[in-house]
């Protein structure tokens, strides 16, 4: 499996998504339903709205109402991208589904598809460092530390997919295994979110 070639699949979403720069962009997704490619880059487009809906909320002047609904909004996303986590694993599982592991074999401290979160919210930081980097308004000292910054942010995918790269072919050949343990995050959940059902029976 190419890594290396999810980077590519990241990198064109954050550049897609840019084309418009605009939270409200429809996501057409380029690649085929049901295939990875189709869940990495729709995982990637909900990272980068995300991303700038994140920007938008911390603007000091923007209005309180508008602040609630973003803070929503960013919540309902964070929901989107754990369930395209764990459709991502279930596309693991479902591939390595005949492999059985040695008797020795460990498991992993995260899944394969926590671990590509990480290399997706990666395609972001590069894409921004670099403008950044590039800026003709700002300092010399600003310019010098988003280079550096920058460079440690590539260095750090490259490790990244190399350490991606090594968890499938372990899960592949049975020297790791996977176990999925669903996110079941609480605050979205009107049934274990103590605010949501105490507000229900007022």
């Amino acid at each position: 499996m190419n890594v290396e070639g999810f980077n590519s699949i990241f990198d064109k979403a954050v550049a897609d998504y840019h084309l418009t720069d605009d939270v409200n962009s429809k996501c057409n997704n380029p690649y085929a339903d049901g295939t990875l490619e189709n869940l990495l880059y729709r995982k990637c487009w909900i990272d980068a709205v995300q991303w700038h809906l994140e920007d938008i909320i911390r603007d000091p002047s923007i209005d309180p109402a508008e602040a609630l609904s973003i803070k929503r909004w960013i919540d309902r996303s964070n929901q989107e991208r754990t369930d395209m986590v764990e459709y991502i694993d279930s596309y693991f599982l479902d591939k390595f589904r005949a492999v059985v592991p040695k008797e020795d074999a460990k498991i992993n401290t995260e899944t394969p598809a926590w671990a590509i979160d990480r290399l997706s919210i990666l395609a972001l930081k590069i894409y921004h460092m670099q403008i950044e980097a590039s800026r003709t308004d700002a300092t010399a000292e600003h310019l010098k530390k988003c280079s550096d910054k920058l460079a440690v942010l590539l260095q750090q995918r490259k490790d990244l997919t190399t350490a991606i790269s090594e968890l499938v072919e372990d899960i592949a050949s049975g020297a790791k295994y996977m176990k999925v343990y669903k996110q079941m995050k609480m605050y979205n959940d009107p049934n274990l979110n103590p605010v949501l059902y105490s507000s229900d029976r007022k």
